[in-house]
């Protein structure tokens, strides 16, 4: 399946079959999508939950309860749940632990090479964390760069998965004990199977046309 064939055909999935699981390799390759998505400047200031368990996605469906019941048994059902987490904060110690993993996994010819790499990262921190003090923002939007990449790898894979915003972030932080960790979560998203009750896999996709949306040049 080629990627455009992907992208017509994931949907948002409304309802998972609780009898269907990812299979091991399934598994494992949703981890090395999270892995491996693009940031800006290599940051990677993110951190994902896997709940696979039944008692691990309980943990995750606490922040579904009251307003936000609706999303309730997307988490229960689906095989495995994710819980895509930001940094609260760009600290120094992150981007000395990214340089230097980039220069075990071997990506520097050169001492210089290396000090250049992070002096341009920095650069980039400093613009968010100083100049424009909004670097919790700007983390946020490299977790929804991870999310996008997500969603259409997790389609090539031939599974379901949809995001969700509708779940108290207070709550799943405090369960997961994310503040003392310097993360916050920003978006759920169950992966599986969809079920016969999912009438969202039947549906024709809508958007935009292109000339509303794209502009040539």
């Amino acid at each position: 399946m080629d990627i455009i064939s992907v992208a017509l055909k994931r949907h948002s999935t409304k309802a998972f079959d609780p009898t269907k699981k990812l299979t091991a390799e399934q598994a494992e390759k949703i981890k090395t999508l999270l892995q491996f998505s693009p940031s800006s400047t290599n940051s990677q200031p993110w951190h994902f939950i896997v709940a696979s368990t039944e008692a691990g996605k309980a943990r995750v469906a606490k922040s579904a309860a009251g307003g936000f019941v609706f999303n309730e048994r997307k988490m229960l059902d689906a095989s495995h749940v994710v819980v895509f987490c930001a940094k609260t904060a760009m600290d120094d110690a992150w981007l000395e632990r990214v340089v230097d993993q980039e220069e075990a996994d071997g990506r520097f010819a050169t001492p210089e090479a290396k000090a250049a790499n992070h002096k341009g990262r920095t650069f980039f921190a400093d613009m968010h964390r100083v100049a424009l003090q909004d670097d919790h923002h700007w983390m946020a939007k490299q977790v929804y760069l991870n999310v996008g990449n997500f969603l259409l790898g997790v389609g090539a894979l031939g599974l379901d998965a949809v995001p969700i915003e509708g779940f108290d972030a207070a709550v799943l932080d405090a369960e997961f004990g994310l503040t003392e960790q310097g993360f916050t979560s920003v978006v759920v998203v169950p992966v599986g199977h969809h079920s016969v009750e999912d009438f969202n896999a039947a549906l024709p996709k809508s958007r935009l046309p292109l000339s509303t949306v794209v502009t040539e040049c």
